[in-house]
């Protein structure tokens, strides 16, 4: 049976924006991040707290959280690597953090110089520190459904590295389709093994368009009753280390389909258009939501 209501966790500032060869200024991204919460986003994922030198749109990510305009009922997390990532955070008055782990070893070791055994050490270390902050941790597991330089990825392996981010702290995992390559048929078979390890209330699902399957696989994640979903306005985002993964699943295009399904969210459609249409102007390309492209070509 679908869920009545779905949260929906918007990550268009950060992953979307994070990989952006236009550079977007401080300002702008306060634009975007208010914009964004106007719409009734009820997480709004800011910024990144991580070296400048590996990704450098990142490099505001206090002057950022210092500029906008914090809506009541509106999370603002932020992703960070490493401890050092996690006290700079804190210093800019972040309340939730996210932490990043892969499913693959290849992967992790591309994306954050660590094996995976490396990477859970760390965010261990990240996970206590956080709690004596007062600080909630979500936390991503990368490549669950395909790895760009493995292939296929066993779901006991991605239940397995889920179960050990909830235990180390995480209070939920979004499940990661990095590189856009799952498909429906796929996708109970991760969600059935995942759940073997991790309540099903603690699992989201963050899927790529890749290959245009994210919609039907949000419909069938919804068919198992999951009810929180990643997206990024507009379509934005990509991974630098997976080559082809273009875009996350857009923001209206999902909103637009739960609408249609009568499951709530609380988004106001129009005002996510707006925000979406003032980050595609300091772009250099436009953005690739079938919904946004629709609702522009048949605006007055």
């Amino acid at each position: 049976m679908r869920p009545a209501r779905v949260t929906v966790v918007e990550v268009g500032p950060r992953d979307g924006l994070q990989n952006e060869a236009a550079r977007i200024t401080t300002a702008d991204k306060i634009t975007f991040v208010n914009a964004l919460s106007l719409a009734g986003l009820p997480a709004v994922e800011v910024s990144a707290f991580v070296s400048p030198k590996w990704v450098p749109q990142m490099a505001d990510a206090g002057e950022v959280f210092a500029g906008i305009t914090r809506r009541p009922g509106t999370r603002y997390p932020a992703l960070v690597p490493n401890l050092a990532g996690l006290e700079r955070a804190h210093a800019a008055g972040v309340q939730e953090v996210a932490i990043f782990a892969a499913s693959s070893e290849s992967f992790s070791r591309k994306n954050i110089n660590q094996s995976i055994d490396e990477s859970l050490a760390t965010y261990r270390d990240v996970c206590a520190q956080a709690r004596q902050r007062g600080m909630r941790v979500r936390a991503y597991l990368s490549t669950a459904f395909g790895c760009p330089f493995e292939g296929a990825v066993d779901p006991a392996r991605v239940a397995g590295i889920a179960a050990a981010l909830i235990e180390m702290g995480a209070y939920e995992v979004s499940v990661s389709d990095t590189i856009g390559i799952a498909h429906p048929g796929q996708v109970p078979g991760v969600i059935e093994a995942v759940t073997r390890q991790v309540p099903l209330q603690q699992i989201a699902l963050h899927f790529h368009d890749t290959r245009g399957t994210a919609l039907a696989n949000v419909l069938v994640a919804l068919d198992l009753g999951l009810t929180t979903f990643d997206a990024s306005a507009g379509g934005l985002g990509g991974c630098p280390y997976a080559p082809g993964a273009t875009g996350n699943l857009a923001t209206e295009d999902l909103i637009f389909m739960l609408n249609g399904l009568e499951i709530e969210t609380g988004v106001d459609l129009d005002a996510l258009l707006e925000a979406s249409r003032f980050i595609e102007s300091r772009l250099d390309h436009p953005l690739p939501s079938r919904y946004y492209r629709a609702a522009n070509a048949t605006r007055p």
